[in-house]
């Protein structure tokens, strides 16, 4: 690797390529160059502020310019960036800032009031605010707000408290000389936990390049370095929006459009009006495309490289993609841990039936039995784990999960994916099954344990379980057995949704709940998920 560290080389990429378009949010383009002098600019306004190299800095903004300006400024100094999702409510905001330790937090006007919420209850020291159009030229701002096109949050402004805009404007002293390893972290990422708790995953530079080097290495033959038109098809703090396009502004001078959320039409619009070659997205995402109404209304011939991951990939989607655009999407199977692809399909290659990608050069994989960890015979099913370079060596401040999930063998270090695969001898992935702890839902991976946490907590359950019902829409439906206390009345399964949704992110709420009077447990006591998991299967097979 020739570079030390992302912003390095995001420097160079600005040096080959300062004109061409870095990104497109709602019409507006930020070359090369100008996105540099932002980064620059804010980056100098942090360290102003007394944000300071080791410390670090949560990213709760939607897919915004910011968002981009916000994550390289604080690579230029050394901060560890951690971006969450912005619909996260108060209460697992509060978490991670007191997990992380986190000082300073960048947010948008319409989660100021979360900001708020629980900034007494952390470490947090200031807080940085901005909104969805500050970054537009003036007149698209009055046409949004003018139409109510754009929503807005009341914001108040103190000692604590500073605008990102103006922080822009002001002058600061010049940014400190760049003295940052490759093995530093770069960024830490949160994932479902087992315990009950998100868990930090820590990218390094070295970690995070190596993948993005190699996943852009893969369509090459397809589009060109500097040439890819890229339409952000996940959100900039998943790990499938990292390593498909966030990573490229940094190495390779490609484009990206960014949107606050997803909307079809505007997604097929701007397939059609900017020529976009690049799309990738869950299952879930490619399945409304080809149910909207008005597909054939667009152009999408310039799309030449689209990948489909983060969730099991029907085969019904690919066949209809194939017969609808005579092209065949490209599946990727990775997750966090790995800092995104696994296995993929390499651009331009005719994939075996069934297979979820290729390894990637970089990964080395072993398949075993989950129990005793003895390697199974080539094709036979057992638990992926895998190996790299640079892989993360544990969770942030999660030493038992560290444990569980991390195992020294053959004098290496493996991640253990819960999930059950086969790879042939050729080392194409197929995938079987998951972890029975691990729901699916929206391409999003969802701890069964962080779901049962929160129902437990509420005064009128004794016991619960949480699954994932097969659906071909969204993957999984999350699904919770409850058992209430015996002297409860009156209480719904509306009211524990209610409940949920005050305490977890929008994709982590059940869609359903069901009540028993009791659970089904081995002998030792241990809930029996994958029983209440094959009965709802038994259920949906016999519907269909």
């Amino acid at each position: 690797m020739n570079f030390e560290n992302i912003y390095e080389a995001f420097q160079e990429t600005v040096k080959r390529f300062p004109d061409n378009t870095a990104l497109i949010f709602l019409g507006e383009k930020y070359s090369y160059a100008r996105l540099k002098g932002l980064t620059d600019t804010f980056a100098a306004a942090l360290n102003g502020l007394g944000v300071k190299k080791g410390s670090r800095c949560i990213i709760y903004l939607p897919n915004i310019p910011q968002w981009v300006i916000s994550w390289l400024s604080l690579q230029r100094l050394g901060v560890t960036a951690v971006p969450i999702a912005h619909i996260y409510p108060p209460y697992e905001l509060k978490y991670i800032a007191n997990d992380i330790e986190a000082e300073t937090i960048i947010c948008l006007d319409t989660n100021f009031g979360y900001v708020v919420n629980v900034f007494p209850e952390t470490g947090l020291k200031r807080v940085i605010t901005t909104t969805m159009i500050e970054c537009l030229p003036w007149w698209k701002r009055i046409v949004g707000r003018g139409f109510d096109i754009v929503p807005s949050g009341k914001v108040g402004l103190d000692e604590n408290i500073f605008s990102f805009k103006s922080l822009l404007r002001k002058e600061f002293s010049p940014l400190p000389p760049m003295r940052i390893n490759g093995e530093e972290i770069a960024e830490v990422l949160y994932t479902g936990g087992t315990t009950g708790f998100p868990k930090g995953v820590p990218i390094s530079h070295f970690l995070f390049l190596d993948s993005g080097i190699e996943h852009r290495r893969t369509m090459e033959s397809l589009v060109p370095v500097g040439k890819a038109m890229v339409l952000q098809g996940g959100p900039l703090y998943h790990i499938l929006g990292q390593v498909l396009g966030l990573v490229f502004i940094c190495i390779t001078g490609d484009t990206i459009i960014l949107s606050p959320r997803v909307n079809i039409d505007a997604s097929l619009k701007y397939i059609q009006k900017y020529n976009v070659t690049n799309f990738f997205g869950v299952p879930a995402l490619y399945r409304a495309i080809l149910d909207h109404d008005r597909l054939d209304f667009y152009d999408l011939s310039s799309l030449k490289y689209c990948v489909i991951g983060g969730d099991i990939v029907p085969s019904e989607i690919l066949d209809r993609w194939e017969k609808r655009f005579k092209d065949h999407l490209y599946e990727a199977y990775g997750i966090t841990e790995t800092c995104g692809g696994v296995a993929v399909i390499p651009g331009g290659m005719r994939p075996p039936r069934g297979s979820a990608g290729k390894v990637f050069p970089t990964k080395e994989v072993k398949v075993v039995e989950s129990d005793t960890l003895n390697p199974v015979g080539i094709g036979e099913p057992g638990e992926l784990l895998v190996s790299s370079k640079y892989m993360v060596r544990g969770y942030w401040n999660k030493p038992e999960e560290t444990a569980k999930c991390f195992v020294n063998m053959d004098d290496k270090l493996w991640y253990r994916t819960s999930d059950i695969v086969r790879v042939d001898k050729d080392n194409w992935v197929y995938f079987s099954d998951r972890s029975a702890d691990t729901i699916k839902h929206k391409g999003y991976r969802v701890a069964a344990s962080e779901i049962e946490k929160v129902l437990q907590e509420h005064p009128s359950v004794t016991a619960c379980c949480v699954t994932g019902i097969p659906d071909p829409g969204v993957g999984e439906r999350i699904k919770a057995f409850v058992v209430l206390r015996e002297d409860v009345r009156g209480v719904t399964g509306y009211d524990l949704i209610r409940f949920c949704r005050e305490r977890l992110v929008s994709y982590k709420v059940p869609s359903y709940i069901e009540f028993r009077d009791m659970l089904p447990k081995s002998k030792v006591g241990k809930l029996l998920r994958r029983e209440l998991r094959a009965e709802e299967k038994r259920k949906t097979d016999s519907k269909n």
